[in-house]
């Protein structure tokens, strides 16, 4: 399929509007909390510790998302991606009941950790703010 220069252009143009005002609705006037770790779970306590991860992630005020996934090319590594709609909000999630029994629960669980990473999310499929 051949694209001419001035449909190119367009809709860059097009892409790069888009981009600017979805995000711009769903930051408002405060920047949204982000982070992206991996985890490794002790010699086989992957799946264990992924349930750990999971159980009682639902109603964590202020999460926008909370995902657990496995890592393909190491049989131990878990990576965790999680947005806030404020870093206040995830650090208020660490005092919760429910997220400080999953700590005491799978830190027997966790051998150690790699890389970690905080982003500042602008938008995106289902990402909305509460």
């Amino acid at each position: 399929m051949n694209i001419g220069r001035r449909e190119f252009v367009s809709a860059t143009g097009a892409a790069i509007a888009y981009a600017f005002f979805s995000s711009q609705a769903v930051i408002g006037e405060s920047k949204m909390y982000g982070l992206i770790g991996k985890m490794i779970a002790a010699e086989g306590k992957r799946d264990e510790l992924i349930k750990i991860l999971l159980e009682g992630v639902s109603g964590m005020p202020g999460c926008l998302s909370y995902v657990v996934a496995r890592d393909p090319a190491d049989k131990n590594a878990v990576w965790i991606t999680e947005v806030w709609v404020s870093k206040a909000s995830h650090s208020a999630s660490l005092k919760l009941p429910s997220v400080r029994a999953a700590i005491a629960k799978g830190k027997p669980m966790i051998a150690g950790f790699g890389e970690n990473f905080v982003t500042e999310p602008v938008g995106g499929h289902g990402l909305q703010k509460k």
